[in-house]
């Protein structure tokens, strides 16, 4: 075992949760997110993906950004900032969301919890400060609070999660739906639970004050001993997501405010995420650029790839012919999916391309020499993993 410390020079953060997860990292697979000392996976990724899908397992997403945004112009500014239509956010509710340049282009996705009818919670991956320190401006009665060290928070993840929950005696948590909100009291203090997650799987989110961090992690994995809970790191996650089709920054696409050049970052017509712009609502953030786009058609398009075959096609280029003559994109992720059985990645391709053929250029590695593969692509419309119980209310019991 690697007992050296290679972030003890970086002064990272650690989690509430950190005491507990330290003791079960047996690798130190250490790696650090928003300056958190954070998980990569603990020891085996492909046990704990396994645990996603089949058991459950928890990721500690205290790092992931959290910002509350309340006063009587919160919603407003919000509506001003993303581009979905956050006034028909129900209280109790969450939603997703992107946000863009003036330009249409991305800065970033996240969630929108609606808490009360004027406080809001905006959680999402990178810090966000300076941007919504812009978009208050006009709006005298709202104020922003970064409020990431005060909230712990778990995502809970699986098949039994619900079941979990309910071993752990939160009363009608069957009932909550998905992308719901249920508060409960716990230990003095209180317990927000969400249905949400970012697995394309049955799970939910659960937040606490620091001070309750490890009780919950305790109370937690006392109810789930039979149910086969088990952490799991960044690893496991990243597969989880890319089975479901979800996006991550930094590989499906660079943040606008990121990018040195305009054609480094993307849309969201470039990343399939067309049904989060709303030009019903009022004026937003991007409006007049993403409605040219809309209406001729974006560059590229997000597509998600069934490959030929086991070779991995990660950081491929993508070419319409097999001869590998005229380059229409490239895989933006991949890997072999376990639970579809199937040769899967995410890519960038020219929207003119779609309807034509697609052909992934591969190199991989065998016996300490690489070797080329030219794999067909079938483009599909649906998830790898898209399971009903991720759906149900309640969900079937497991």
């Amino acid at each position: 075992m690697n007992t050296e410390d290679r972030f003890a020079g970086e002064r990272l953060r650690e989690s509430p949760f950190h005491p507990r997860q330290s003791a079960l990292n047996l690798r130190e697979a250490w790696s650090s997110w928003n300056g958190y000392k954070f998980a990569d996976y603990y020891y085996d990724a492909e046990y704990e993906y396994f645990c996603i899908r089949n058991t459950c397992g928890t990721y500690d997403i205290t790092p992931m950004q959290k910002y509350e945004i309340s006063g009587p112009d919160a919603e407003a500014m919000l509506n001003r900032m993303v581009t979905r239509d956050v006034s028909k956010l129900g209280i109790n509710r969450v939603t997703y969301v992107c946000w863009c340049t003036d330009e249409g282009r991305m800065i970033d996705d996240g969630t929108i919890f609606r808490l009360a009818d004027d406080r809001f919670m905006l959680t999402c991956g990178s810090p966000s400060v300076a941007w919504l320190r812009k978009s208050v401006l006009g709006f005298d009665q709202v104020t922003v609070r970064d409020v990431t060290d005060e909230t712990a928070a778990l995502s809970l993840q699986g098949p039994t999660s619900c079941t979990v929950l309910q071993q752990m005696g939160l009363e009608d948590i069957a009932t909550l739906k998905p992308f719901g909100i249920a508060h409960f009291p716990f230990h003095g203090g209180s317990l927000m639970v969400s249905r949400t997650g970012f697995t394309g799987d049955l799970g939910y989110e659960l937040w606490v004050t620091p001070e309750l961090a490890l009780t919950l992690w305790d109370v937690l994995y006392a109810a789930g001993e039979n149910y086969g809970i088990h952490p799991y790191g960044e690893t496991a996650t990243n597969m989880a997501r890319l089975e479901a089709g979800f996006i991550m920054p930094d590989m499906e696409f660079n943040e606008a405010l990121k990018t040195v050049h305009f054609e480094h970052d993307h849309t969201p017509y470039e990343l399939s995420l067309g049904w989060l712009v709303d030009f019903k609502k009022p004026h937003f953030n991007g409006r007049k650029a993403l409605l040219a786009e809309k209406q001729q058609g974006p560059h590229y398009t997000l597509v998600k790839l069934d490959i030929e075959g086991n070779k991995v096609a990660d950081g491929s280029w993508l070419y319409s012919d097999k001869a590998c003559r005229k380059k229409i994109g490239y895989v933006t992720s991949a890997m072999w999916s376990p639970s579809a059985k199937a040769n899967i990645a995410l890519a960038m391709i020219e929207t003119p391309r779609l309807n034509g053929s697609v052909w992934a250029e591969i190199y991989y590695e065998k016996e300490l020499r690489y070797y080329e593969k030219v794999a067909r692509c079938e483009i599909k419309d649906q998830p790898f993993w898209a399971p009903a119980r991720a759906r149900q209310t309640p969900p079937p019991p497991f």
